[in-house]
């Protein structure tokens, strides 16, 4: 049961976080500058780019390696093929789960690396069976890690993973500030390739933002005035739908999607406009989850809990550069149905 009293009470609401996630959030402006910086030390700053890779494949563990695959989609477009390479294994242990190159995977090709901590004997596998394809591979994770011992033998290119300064763990895999030091790397690894523009200015600049958006959504702002904490109000006593209108916007409405459950163990449901208006038009038409049977006559109404309810967070991309404003799109068939339906929509 959601305490809605927590959200004005800040330091309830950090005793309430045990593994630190807003602490972690809070830093994710401090996690671009350093993860940015140490790739400027890194091999990285002297790479010399030799054509662009046909496919580029991304292994790991945690939520940043849907997250990564869904950025440079939307980054690069159709003019790159992206691939995730997912885990299989009798165990959810990182030392029991293995990855597996398809049978295609060749010298054209880049395979991408992300390990917060750099143990997992499969990545290490992994490596080795690029290596001998003749694949290029890019990892990031610590400098120390016996993952980075084999990525650096086998003449890949290392970056090494780096932490802001006074950043304690968060304890959770899934924590939005320490992804920033997986993420960062990879993106100016892109725009070094000419995958897509991510020059240091602009990564500063998110930094930058990402500190204007801690502080406006700390424990210490108080809810009206906070978008984090009236969103958690909304979603303690609904179902999210994650509708999203564009290819940078799908990915963060997957991603925050999969933080809701992972975090949060909140269901959340996500989908790409204009299909939305057709597959979650059914969650729409009334109470998702009925306590009990309405036809029981004699039922207790006092205790019964308030039947689940939809609430709509839609996310946009900006217009291109140059486009007019104003141009009908889904996003406004989205509105519509909602209003016509009285679902709540932000």
């Amino acid at each position: 049961m959601f305490d809605e009293s927590l959200l004005d009470a800040p330091d309830r609401l950090v005793h309430a976080d045990p593994r630190g996630l807003l602490r972690a959030a809070a830093g994710s402006g401090a996690q671009v500058r350093s993860a940015a910086r140490g790739a400027a030390e890194s091999p990285l700053a002297r790479l010399t780019p030799e054509g662009r890779p046909g496919t580029v494949l991304h292994a790991g563990l945690g939520p940043q390696v849907p997250l990564l695959a869904d950025l440079f989609e939307a980054l690069a477009g159709d003019a790159l093929r992206v691939a995730t390479l997912r885990p299989g294994g009798p165990a959810a242990d990182p030392g029991a789960l293995t990855w597996a190159l398809p049978r295609w995977v060749g010298p054209m090709d880049l395979l991408l690396i992300t390990s917060p901590e750099g143990v997992e004997p499969g990545l290490s596998l992994l490596v080795e069976a690029a290596q001998r394809r003749g694949c290029s591979v890019v990892a990031v994770t610590p400098a120390r890690s016996p993952l980075a011992e084999v990525v650096q033998y086998r003449r890949g290119l290392l970056l090494p993973l780096t932490d802001a300064p006074f950043q304690e763990p968060s304890g959770a895999q899934a924590a939005p500030g320490p992804a920033w030091a997986l993420l960062t790397p990879l993106l100016l690894l892109g725009d070094r390739l000419g995958l897509f523009p991510a020059p240091d200015a602009t990564l500063q600049l998110l930094a930058d933002r990402l500190d204007l958006v801690a502080e406006r959504c700390g424990p210490a702002t108080r809810t009206r005035e906070n978008p984090a904490k009236s969103l958690a109000a909304q979603f303690g006593a609904t179902l999210p739908l994650l509708w999203s209108d564009g290819p940078l916007a799908g990915a963060v409405a997957r991603h925050a999607q999969r933080t809701l459950t992972a975090l949060a163990g909140r269901p959340a449901l996500s989908a790409e406009l204009p299909e939305a208006l057709h597959v979650h038009a059914p969650l729409l038409s009334g109470d998702l989850a009925a306590a009990t049977d309405p036809d029981d006559f004699f039922r207790d109404r006092v205790d019964e809990p308030a039947p689940l309810r939809p609430h709509i967070l839609l996310f946009r991309d900006p217009p291109p550069n140059g486009a007019p404003g104003g141009l009908p799109s889904a996003a406004d068939a989205a509105r519509d149905l909602a209003f016509g339906r009285g679902v709540g929509l932000d």
